[in-house]
C-alpha cells in the first residue's frame, strides 16, 4: 500500500510538472511576421544588460527577460499579473552593436518596446531590439532564426505595465 500512495505521489508531482510545461510558451520566427509575433509577446518585457550575451564564436546572441504575461489578458479583471523568465535566442549572427547601452553597468535594467527588422541589400538582415530610452541592440544576421523560450513557473506581479495614448 505505501508502494502505491508513493507512486500516487510521483503521478501527482509529474501531473503538476506538465502543467508547468504545458503553459510556458516556445515561439518559433523564420520571418517578419513571426518577429511581429514574439515582439508583441515581449512587449513591457524587463532585461537587465548582465542578461545578454553574443556567443561570437557560435554566432548566437541571447538574451533573458523578465516576460510580462499578456496572454491571459482574455481573463479580464479577474486574471493576475504575471511574469515568467524567458530566453529569447538569434542564430546565424554576423554582428551584434548597441546603441545607449551601458554594458558595464550590472545594474541596469531596460524596458523592452519592440522588435524591428529589415532585409538589406546584401540579403542579410537587421535586427534590432528597442528599449526604452532610445535604447538599441542591432543585429546583423544570415537568416531570421530566432527563438522565444519561457523558462520556469511564473510569478506574480504587483504591477501591470500602463502606457500613454497621445
Amino acid at each position: 500500500m505505501k508502494i502505491l500512495k508513493k507512486n500516487s505521489k510521483n503521478a501527482k508531482q509529474a501531473l503538476k510538472e506538465y502543467k508547468v510545461i504545458a503553459r510556458n510558451l516556445k515561439l518559433f520566427a523564420n520571418s517578419d511576421e513571426d518577429l511581429k509575433v514574439i515582439s508583441a509577446h515581449l512587449q513591457d518585457s524587463i532585461v537587465s544588460t548582465k542578461d545578454a550575451a553574443n556567443l561570437k564564436k557560435s554566432r548566437i546572441f541571447l538574451i533573458q527577460l523578465n516576460r510580462f504575461m499578456w496572454e491571459d489578458i482574455e481573463k479580464g479583471v479577474f486574471r493576475k499579473n504575471k511574469r515568467v523568465r524567458t530566453v529569447l535566442k538569434f542564430d546565424n549572427v554576423i554582428k551584434v552593436t548597441s546603441k545607449k547601452i551601458k554594458q558595464n553597468n550590472t545594474s541596469e535594467f531596460l524596458d523592452f518596446l519592440a522588435i524591428e527588422s529589415n532585409q538589406m541589400t546584401d540579403n542579410t538582415y537587421e535586427i534590432k531590439l528597442i528599449f526604452s530610452g532610445d535604447s538599441v541592440i542591432k543585429l546583423i544576421t544570415e537568416v531570421i532564426d530566432v527563438t522565444l523560450d519561457d523558462q520556469g513557473s511564473p510569478w506574480e506581479s504587483k504591477v501591470k505595465p500602463k502606457h500613454k495614448f497621445l
